[in-house]
């Protein structure tokens, strides 16, 4: 019961600042949603993006670093063929990285 007396005490003395207390909350959760949330929402949907629009022939990289070729799209996977010996792997579409097929257009 102490804490709620002192608590009130509190508020009741501070009453001008409190609404500048109540906004600081407020303004750091605009802060963070803009710098930490928002690019990583535009981060995702361009990813989603580009996984939508794999198709066979294009070169990608994996999250774990192999390089390939799309061979072949199912639902979720797809089948790389990897150099030099023409290995074929089959990998999760969330598993690619980046598509590098325009990279390789402007060399």
């Amino acid at each position: 019961m102490c804490v709620l007396n002192q608590l009130a005490m509190i508020v009741a003395a501070g009453s001008g600042s409190s609404a500048i207390s109540l906004l600081l909350p407020l303004l750091m959760i605009a802060v963070v949603y803009f710098l930490m949330i928002r690019p990583q929402q535009r981060k995702q949907k361009t990813w989603n993006e580009m996984l939508a629009t794999l198709k066979a022939g294009d070169k990608v990289t994996t999250t774990g670093g192999i390089r390939g070729t799309i061979l072949s799209l199912k639902d979720d996977t797809l089948v790389l063929r990897v150099a030099p010996d023409g290995l074929k792997l089959e990998v999760v579409k969330s598993a690619i990285a980046a598509v590098t097929t325009q990279e390789d257009a402007g060399k």
